[in-house]
Formats: structure tokens, sequence, C-alpha cells
């Protein structure tokens, strides 16, 4: 009996040294399997990754799309849409297809930025994981936005110094930094608020990794609006968006929804616990937290989303980084690279991260399934959607998204797009009033009397309740959709 123990044992001893490649390639097929099943499902995200792919294709340049203020000077996302606009004349694809490259390609590469400088790719499944199920980070991860660039950027930063934060940094490292964060922004458009990864840094008293960063910034958001070739326009535009996004507001009832407060994260303030504990427990000699930048990176959006959740985009991959490094020294101490026990742990680490990232949860993931576009091909829709050098007026930006997601190359524009902002003062009173009036009718009496017979209203309502505006002519376009416009010649009947 000894002798096949013994023999069985050494059989075993043979595959062990395949176990590190085992979990190499688990980790990353998981990390590639979930966004393809999601997508799989016919998923669509709800809002900016649509105009971006409808763009890229239309060609055209925003005052040819949007009614726009004089807030206006240059495309915010200039980078993001040459690219888009070069995969489509490259692929001739439309804009489903460009929406599911984002979706796909942001989500690896955010998901990417992690494994070079871990040595147990496992600790970020779970870090991954963990920030899942405590958060919206699933959903937000898979948007297909360009601020998942700036995100993979911050990272990527971060994991740097936990690499190397224990010697001084050289000079080189603003020769990577520079051109990262260039691109972030020269794509993502947001230039200021890299401000808090540099507090970041200083607050940790890393204040060398925080005058290199600061150095990055400055040469990074020069280079990068210079791409744009309006350096200026580009710089002073986002200061000037972010400024009108909450002034115009009289309540924060009415911002657009990542901008409005959000709730007490009382999840995220466990997982600092649980980082604290593991910490007592392990016997390790840890860093202090608090000399941790990305502790206070995770601290900063923690706080400041209780001014606007967009915050926690940067909190919450940065807890994300916390975890997943303190989590790699851990299993470094306390489990074999090549023990079976951890090629265990991985896969059910591994199909417990898949279930949990691709259920569909509250209809998270099909929800677009049951989207009704605005389309000319609809036949109930004939003479009802705006003409040629018409308006759409609306005071739902989805009707913006999903109408010009589909009707990339259409000839009218939108009162109302990606960001009220942008909208003239005078669009922007009535937009505001429809919001503060809970879409009372009245409230869109200004846009009623400046309507020509090409423009359209648009505003969702039961079936059952068509809008009280008796100046215009009414149809109950798609589901939930009544469309409205002045009387024509021949009178209409109400559908």
């Amino acid at each position: 009996m000894t002798q096949d123990n013994s023999g069985e044992q050494n059989g075993l001893e043979v595959f062990k040294r395949y176990v590190p490649l085992a979990i190499w390639g688990i980790v990353v097929l998981v990390i590639f399997a979930i966004p393809f099943k999601i997508i799989s499902y016919g998923y669509l995200p709800g809002d900016d990754a649509l105009r971006h792919a409808a763009k890229a294709v239309s060609g055209k340049p925003w005052p040819e799309i949007l009614v726009l203020g004089d807030s206006f000077k240059i495309d915010h996302n200039l980078g993001w849409h040459l690219f888009l606009r070069q995969i489509y004349l490259w692929t001739k694809c439309g804009t489903e297809e460009l929406v599911i490259f984002s979706v796909v390609g942001l989500f690896l590469l955010t998901m990417a930025s992690a494994l070079p400088w871990l040595k147990r790719p496992e600790a970020w499944l779970i870090s991954f994981l963990l920030s899942v199920m405590t958060s919206d980070t699933a959903i937000r991860f898979m948007l297909g936005r360009p601020f998942l660039l700036t995100i993979f950027g911050t990272m990527t930063i971060f994991f740097a110094w936990q690499v190397h934060g224990s010697s001084p940094p050289k000079w080189r490292t603003v020769l990577w930094m520079t051109p990262l964060i260039a691109l972030c922004i020269f794509i993502h458009g947001v230039w200021y608020l890299w401000v808090l990864p540099i507090a970041a840094f200083f607050f940790a008293r890393q204040f060398r990794w925080g005058l290199m960063l600061a150095v990055s910034w400055v040469a990074g958001t020069i280079l990068g609006a210079s791409l744009t070739g309006h350096p200026i326009d580009a710089l002073e535009q986002a200061v000037i968006m972010a400024q009108r996004a909450f002034a115009l507001h009289d309540t924060q009832r009415t911002l657009v929804a990542e901008f409005q407060p959000s709730p007490p994260d009382i999840l995220s303030l466990m997982i600092f616990g649980g980082l604290v504990i593991l910490r007592q427990l392990s016997g390790l000699k840890w860093r202090l937290l608090t000399g941790n930048p990305a502790f206070w990176l995770a601290l900063f959006g923690w706080v400041l989303s209780f001014k606007a959740g967009r915050f926690a985009d940067w909190g919450h991959p940065a807890l994300m980084v916390l975890v997943a490094c303190d989590l790699d020294l851990f299993l470094q101490s306390h489990m074999a690279v090549d023990s079976f026990k951890r090629l265990v742990l991985v896969c059910g680490v591994a199909a417990t991260t898949y279930l949990a990232t691709t259920s569909d949860v509250g209809s998270r993931w099909t929800n677009s399934l049951t989207w009704q576009f605005l389309t000319p091909d609809n036949p109930d829709l004939k003479g009802w959607l705006p003409e040629k050098n018409g308006i759409l007026y609306s005071a739902d930006m989805t009707i913006f998204y999903q109408t010009f997601y589909k009707n990339p190359n259409a000839g009218w524009r939108y009162v109302l797009g990606y960001e009220p902002a942008l909208m003239s003062d005078e669009d922007f009173k009535v937009y505001q009033d429809v919001l503060w009036n809970f879409g009372d009718p009245r409230a869109y009496q200004p846009w009623v009397e400046k309507m020509r017979p090409q423009d359209r209203l648009v505003i969702r309502s039961p079936r059952s309740s068509p809008p009280n505006i008796p100046e215009l002519e009414w149809n109950y376009g798609v589901s939930g959709i009544w469309i409205g416009r002045l009387p024509q010649t021949s009178t209409t009947p109400l559908r």
C-alpha cells in the first residue's frame, strides 16, 4: 500500500509544474468569457456607447447632430470618435458592431491592467468578484465608454507603484506615464480629475511619486489637448461643461443620474474592514494603509460620491487595486505556487466570478431587448419622424441615445443630446422645467410655440395617456412613446 501511495504521489508531482500555467489560463479564459457571454444575451448599454458608435458612422460634427448653445467649442471625445470612425471605415460595420467592439474591447483592456503586475492572478479575480458583489462594477465595466481607458491608466499607475514603490522613482517613469495620461485625455477628455490620484500620492507621503505623476499629468494634459488641434478650447470646454453641469440646476434631483449623490456605500467600508483584519491575521509586514495611495484614492472616491456618484469611478478601481495587491502578497505567503489546493481555489473563484457577473439579475443584461426604436422602416411612423432639417424635441436623453443609434445619418437634429449643459440657455430652461414639474405637458409650451412643420416633439407616456398639448396632433409611435407634430393640411386620426 505504501508503495502504491508513493507511486501515486510521484505521478501527481509530474503535473504540479503545470499548475501555474493552468491557473493563468483559467483566469484569462474567464476574463474573456464574461463580456462575450453578456453580449450573447443581446446586451446594449443604455447611453454613451450608442452615441459614440452613431457619431462614428455618421461622420458629422456635433453641430449638425445637436442644437447646441455657445458653450460648445470642440468634440469632448474627439480621439475616441476618430478611432471608432477608422474602425468603421476599415470594416464597413454598423452601429451595433461598433458598440460590441467598444464594450468587449474596453472591458478586456480594463481587466488586463492588473495582470502584468501580479504574481498570483487569482488575486485580481477575487478583487473583481468582491467589487461585483458590493457595487455596480459589472455594469460600469460593460458600458463601453472611454472613461474605462482612464480607469485603465489610473490602475496601471497604481499597480506600478505597488511593484516599484519601495524604491525611489526614476525620471524615465515620466516617459511612460506622460503618453499614457495624454492618450486618456485625448480619448476621454476629462483632464482635471487627475488631481485626485496626484493628491492620493501626496496624502500617502509618496512625494517623489506624486511629483512624477504631477509632471506627467501636466505634460500629458498639454500633449493630449494638443492632439485635438484646439488645445485651449479642449481644456476650457471640459471645465465649462463640468461647471454648467452642476451650476445650471436648482436641485440635485434634476441632475443627470451619474451626477446625483450616491447613498452611503457601507459595503465598501466592510471591504476596508476585511483588509484590516486580513493584515492583522496574516503575520506579514505590510505597508501601512495610510501610506498607500490606492487607499487614499478609494477614500476620496467614497467621500466625494456623496456629492456626485461618478466619483466612484475613481474610488472603486482604487479599492480593487488595494485588495488585489494585499491578496497577492497573502496568497504568496500562504499557498505554494504549484499547490493543487491553489488550483482548486482558482477554479472555484473563476466559476463564481463568471456566474456572478454574467447572471441577468434584474434584467441588467437583457433590458435592451424590450427597447422599441423610432426608425423610418416602421410603417406606423410614416410621416411622424422629423423631416429634413427638422428638430426632434424631447426632455428624455434615452430618446436621443436610442434614436441617434438607429438613425446615424438622419437629416434632423436633437434639442437634447448627451449633456444638458451643451444646450442653449433658453432650451435648457425648458428642459429643467419639464424635469422640475415631473413631465407636466405645460412645461413643453416654449418648445411647442417655436416648432415648425418639419419638427417633432417626443414624449414618453402610456398609450392611455396622450400628452395634453392640443396645439399638436399625436401618434402613439411605438410602445410608450408619443410623437407630436403641427397639424397637417389633412386631418390625421389619433392612433
